[in-house]
């Protein structure tokens, strides 16, 4: 079980505002997750990645294939009282769930 984290690379993010939308989007997938999912991931150390992405559109193609192939995930808008303006897409989350069918998702990316 895992859950690999998105984080759009192109919109000069901070360090803190990464970690803050990072957070963000990692917990607002385990609580999109079903109840054995989340179990199970919590009992294996919530095993995570952060991935790189490159754009709000790959972070939307990414949450489309996740939902089609019906596995928890959850896009990220920033509120906007930072660096950022109001809405902008920040992170996706994909997981918890099954390594394989996370990695049929982002297995692609690079590493943060």
């Amino acid at each position: 079980m895992k859950q690999a984290i998105v984080a759009r690379t192109d919109i000069g993010m901070g360090q803190g505002k990464l970690a803050a939308q990072v957070a963000h989007a990692s917990l607002s997938a385990y609580e999109t997750a079903d109840s054995q999912l989340r179990n199970q991931w919590k009992q294996g150390g919530q095993k995570k990645i952060v991935l790189e992405g490159e754009s709000e559109r790959q972070l939307h193609e990414l949450s489309e294939i996740a939902d089609s192939d019906g596995v928890a995930n959850a896009l990220i808008r920033d509120a906007g009282h930072t660096q950022l303006e109001p809405g902008t897409v920040t992170a996706l989350a994909v997981g918890p769930a099954a390594d394989d069918r996370v990695d049929r998702i982002t297995g692609d990316l690079p590493l943060f």
